[in-house]
C-alpha cells in the first residue's frame, strides 16, 4: 500500500538514539526527530546540560502526545563506555530503529606538530565510536521486522572530501565516516537498513569558534559560500528527518552535503 506524503515523513512509533544531541547540530536533529514523532534517547557525557531534554519535553505534537525522552551517559572517548552503550539501551527494552552519530571533537595543530594523544582521541570519538555504534545497533536492526528495519545517519563533514588546514585527525576521521557509511550500506541496503551521512558545511557552532574568531579566515570562508551565510543548526532538521523516514527508503550510502553550495563552487 502506497504511503501518503505525510506518512512518508512521519516517525511516529520510532525510537532514535542520538549522540552529540546536547548542543549544535545534534541538538537540532534530536528536536526535529521528536517533532516528527520519534522518541529520543540522548547519549551525553553527563547530565549537566539538560536543554535538549527540556526542549523535547515541552513539545506537544500534532497528535497531542509528547515525545518520550531518555538520557544515557557515556564518554565516547572511552572504548569501554561505547562498547557497553547498545547492550545497556537494548537491555532496557528500547526498540531502536534510528541512529544518529552526531558527536564529534576537534583538535587543531600544525601537521608536523600534531600530538599522538590528540590524534588518538579524535579518531576514537569521531570514527571508532561511530563504527561501534553502527555495528551494534545495526546488528539489532537486522533482527527487526521489515521491510524497513532502520535508518542510520552519520555526521560527516566537508573534510570527508577536502583535507582542511591544521586538522589532520579530524579530516581523517571524517573521511573514514564517509567510507564507513558506504561500507555498512553495501551490506545492509538489501536488508532494510538505510545508512547515509550528512556532511555539514561551515556552521556557526562552538566547534568552529576558532574559525569564526579569525577575521581573515571567516571572511574567506563566507566569500566562497554561494548562499552568502554560514549554516546554523536548524538547517539540518529537514535533511535529518528525510534520511530517518521512509521518504528516503531508496537512498543508500549517500553523503548528503548541506553546505550552502560550498562544494559546488
Amino acid at each position: 500500500m502506497a504511503l501518503s506524503y505525510p506518512q512518508m515523513f512521519s516517525l511516529q512509533g520510532r525510537k532514535a538514539v542520538v549522540t552529540g544531541g546536547s548542543r549544535g547540530i545534534g541538538a537540532a536533529i534530536a528536536v526535529a526527530l521528536a517533532e516528527a514523532g520519534a522518541d529520543i534517547i540522548l547519549i551525553q557525557r553527563d547530565t549537566s546540560n539538560l536543554q535538549t531534554k527540556e526542549t523535547i519535553e515541552s513539545l506537544v505534537r500534532h497528535d497531542q502526545s509528547s515525545p518520550n525522552i531518555f538520557i544515557y551517559t557515556a564518554d565516547l572517548s572511552s572504548s569501554a563506555d561505547v562498547k557497553a552503550l547498545a547492550p545497556r539501551i537494548l537491555a532496557d527494552g528500547h526498540d531502536v530503529s534510528i541512529l544518529v552519530t552526531s558527536a564529534g571533537i576537534q583538535r587543531r595543530h600544525p601537521a608536523h606538530q600534531f600530538p599522538l594523544d590528540d590524534w588518538n582521541e579524535v579518531l576514537q570519538v569521531n570514527l571508532t565510536s561511530v563504527f561501534t555504534l553502527c555495528r551494534d545497533f545495526g546488528a539489532y536492526m537486522l533482527g527487526r521486522p521489515g521491510p524497513h528495519r532502520g535508518s542510520i545517519i552519520n555526521i560527516a563533514s566537508l573534510t570527508s572530501f577536502q583535507g582542511g588546514i591544521t586538522v589532520p585527525a579530524y579530516s581523517s576521521s571524517k573521511g573514514g565516516v564517509a567510507q564507513l557509511t558506504k561500507a555498512f550500506s553495501n551490506e545492509w541496503a538489501s536488508r532494510g537498513i538505510n545508512v547515509n551521512a550528512i556532511a555539514p558545511g561551515y556552521v556557526a557552532t562552538d566547534m568552529n569558534e576558532a574559525l569564526i574568531n579569525n577575521e581573515t579566515r571567516a571572511r574567506q570562508i563566507l566569500e566562497r559560500i554561494p548562499a552568502g551565510r554560514w549554516g546554523n543548526p536548524e538547517d539540518f532538521k529537514g535533511p535529518a528527518v528525510f534520511l530517518a523516514s521512509r521518504a528516503s527508503v531508496y537512498m543508500n550510502g549517500e553523503i548528503l552535503t548541506v553546505d550552502g553550495g560550498w562544494m559546488g563552487r
